[in-house]
């Protein structure tokens, strides 16, 4: 249509065709310089309700902890500061569109003057018909639908190109931690874990969490990790599994350095049981069954009955049809403690590692869920890290870790014997004083 009509008005009368034809480049300059402003406006729109999201979200989920600070005020008043914030951008938006459509109308309103005054002067002159003019603002017309249709077109593309490029901008994000290429795959870890001169740090921070550790850990022994706060026990069991790669050194499992593992392998061998639990909104059956997508009802069922939890899912009306709520909201954090546990004996990985699993339990609990970690811990090589030091006294070895590195190294009655960190540990626990050097 719109080179069509420009093709007509030529031969109508090229001196007003070529009128049309000036305006053309400078309504396109107006609409690119436009567009990039609406273009702008959109992305930081699209920012601010990804925010409002973001807090309503944690206001949501952390609704118990708002109502126990009584900070309900607090939160409404973040959700509405929140609200002017994305108000304030719709406004900057709503103008950039304003200035887009008015802008073109007021182009298109000053072309059909132009060529209105300039056909009269050429009817005046002589030059052209009163029948050719209006012929030729029909024309014009008719060249103008389609501007009118793109400038349409255009502020809904905007609207929705800029959210899908913050969509392509989130997806296409890559991980830090990449697999090497030709990456092996292991058929199964028999479980030899050393740590050679591991140094780690966070990215955009100094400090270093782990300097220089050198550590061997045996195939199917328990090690635990215990120590004050802050000395990278955590850390340490996020560096097996590749949640994060190492600074500096390497850790090895079988010999291999576990950056030349496929990263789905070495997670698919190594189980983690974490003192803060999360279950998916689903089943009994959904959340055990997680551990081995695929799982039988027999295999689900066994692994359940070594966690401990059978008896209780068999209780429930619906048995493992029973819904868990929304993150396990229905479960005591006992009974999902033991779910997490059936999920890993399902999965029954080489390597586990437990992450204060009972350190939130009360007692009764803590010795029922402490029995389905043993039997899961047998025949695994299996790292513990523990506040609670009645838990890991059965460890095959124990290893104090600060923020100095490795403070000592041994068995429970070596440990004690030696009269060090470890013993001043337990008997704060256990014989209720507090020792000198657990502040430092």
């Amino acid at each position: 249509m719109f080179l069509g009509a420009v093709g007509i008005m030529l031969t109508y009368e090229w001196r007003l065709a070529l009128v049309v034809v000036v305006f053309i480049p400078l309504m396109l300059l107006f609409a690119i310089k436009k567009r990039l402003n609406m273009t702008s406006a959109f992305a930081e729109l699209r920012k601010r309700i990804a925010e409002i999201n973001g807090n309503l979200e944690n206001s949501l989920a952390g609704v118990r902890v708002v109502k126990a600070f009584a900070n309900e005020r607090f939160e409404k008043q973040k959700f509405d500061d929140g609200n002017r914030s994305y108000r304030d951008s719709m406004r900057i938006a709503f103008k950039a569109i304003a200035e887009f459509v008015t802008g073109i109308n007021f182009m298109i309103g000053l072309l059909n003057t132009a060529v209105l005054t300039y056909g009269g002067w050429l009817v005046i002159e002589g030059r052209m018909d009163v029948g050719s003019l209006m012929a030729f603002l029909l024309l014009v017309n008719f060249f103008m639908n389609p501007v009118r249709r793109l400038v349409t077109f255009v502020e809904e593309y905007q609207r929705s190109m800029t959210g899908f490029e913050r969509f392509l901008e989130i997806m296409d994000t890559e991980s830090d931690i990449q697999n090497a290429p030709n990456a092996l795959e292991v058929e199964r870890f028999k479980g030899d874990i050393l740590l050679d001169d591991v140094t780690f740090k966070y990215e955009n921070d100094e400090t270093k969490v782990l300097n220089h550790m050198t550590l061997q850990i045996t195939r199917g022994k328990t090690l635990a990790l215990v120590g004050p706060s802050g000395g990278g026990k955590t850390t340490l069991s996020h560096l097996i599994p590749r949640f994060y790669d190492v600074t500096e050194g390497a850790i090895k499992i079988d010999g291999y350095d576990i950056r030349q593992i496929d990263m789905k392998c070495l997670r698919r061998h190594i189980g983690i049981v974490q003192q803060q639990v999360f279950l998916f909104t689903g089943t009994m059956r959904d959340n055990i069954a997680y551990g081995r997508i695929g799982a039988s009802d027999e295999d689900i069922i066994r692994a359940a009955k070594k966690a401990r939890i059978h008896e209780f899912i068999m209780s429930l009306p619906d048995g493992y049809d029973s819904a868990v709520g929304e993150k396990g909201v229905m479960l005591s954090g006992g009974q999902k403690q033991r779910i997490s546990i059936a999920r890993v004996f399902l999965k029954n990985p080489s390597i586990l590692i437990l992450d204060e699993a009972t350190s939130a339990l009360d007692n009764e609990t803590e010795i029922q869920i402490q029995a389905a970690l043993d039997e899961l811990s047998k025949d695994r090589t299996t790292i513990v890290i523990a506040h609670r030091l009645s838990t890991i006294r059965g460890a095959d070895e124990i290893v104090v870790l600060t923020d100095r590195g490795i403070e000592e190294q041994g068995s429970h009655d070596e440990l004690l014997k030696n009269e060090m960190l470890y013993a001043k540990l337990y008997n704060a626990q256990f014989k209720g004083f507090m020792p000198d050097r657990l502040e430092a």
